[in-house]
């Protein structure tokens, strides 16, 4: 049989256990950064090669009317909540990342975060139209063998 749990009343005395890396710094669990989202309802839309590109347009319009968006005028709140969203640092930094395109894949391992946790972050900036997601271009389709052989003969009697 076991010994006692170690948080049990005998154990109160104990020092809690040391961190074996202190320089770790502060862990942020990923379901913190998504208020424990783990699924968006347009991921479909952002497969590991979809390309994000921000919308830069969009991006000045928000930063433009910041400053309006944090006045509230007196009386009831007029508008849905969706109005006063306030991005998170990841938001701010895919914002950021994503003025070249960059894929879904790319963005994860730039910020060193599960791919649901960007998808859903992802999601958020879609939403909102900051971001843009592109498909990337279909591989070129090289011509059929009935067709070189034909440009061969062709440059053949030239």
């Amino acid at each position: 049989m076991a010994g006692p749990h170690p948080t049990g009343p005998e154990d109160a005395g104990r020092r809690a256990p040391a961190w074996n890396d202190e320089s770790a710094g502060p862990v942020v669990r990923p379901y913190a950064l998504t208020g424990g989202r783990t699924d968006h309802q347009r991921a479909e839309q952002f497969d590991l090669v979809a390309l994000i590109v921000t919308d830069e347009a969009a991006v000045a319009a928000r930063e433009a009317g910041g400053a309006a968006a944090t006045q509230v005028p007196p009386g009831p709140p007029a508008g849905p909540a969706a109005d006063r969203w306030a991005p998170e640092p990841e938001h701010e930094m895919i914002l950021a990342l994503c003025r070249t395109p960059l894929s879904v894949v790319e963005i994860a391992s730039e910020l060193e975060l599960p791919l649901g946790v960007v998808r859903v972050l992802l999601g958020d900036l879609l939403d909102r139209s900051l971001i843009q997601v592109r498909r990337p271009a279909p591989v070129a389709q090289f011509p059929s063998e009935r067709v070189l052989k034909e440009v061969i003969d062709g440059i053949r009697a030239l």
